[in-house]
């Protein structure tokens, strides 16, 4: 006799697992209470990755916002002659940073 796939040898009884425990109500609502729990706690899991993004985002904009008037400070205290540490990038290069054209 062949099996449930057509292999030969296998009982097509073989393998098939009988399932004799049959749950009752107090255990699907137990399963059901935990299922709840893990959702709740995802969902607080969530608002605080959320948060922290927001956090994240803030603190970014104000570390560019900071930055970006550091350099002002010292564009604007750096006496004339002396070389800036942060050159405007739209300013034009002299002859020496030209590359000699």
């Amino acid at each position: 006799m062949s099996g449930p796939n057509g292999d030969p040898n296998i009982p097509s009884d073989d393998g098939i697992i009988e399932d004799e425990d049959e749950f009752n109500e107090e255990e699907y609502a137990a399963i059901n209470t935990m299922l709840d729990q893990i959702n709740s706690c995802l969902d607080d899991l969530e608002e605080r990755n959320d948060s922290l993004n927001g956090k994240l985002h803030e603190l970014l904009e104000s570390n560019r916002q900071a930055r970006q008037e550091f350099r002002g400070q010292l564009t604007t205290a750096t006496p004339p002659g002396e070389e800036k540490l942060f050159p405007d990038q739209d300013s034009p290069a002299t002859e020496g940073e030209k590359g000699g054209e």
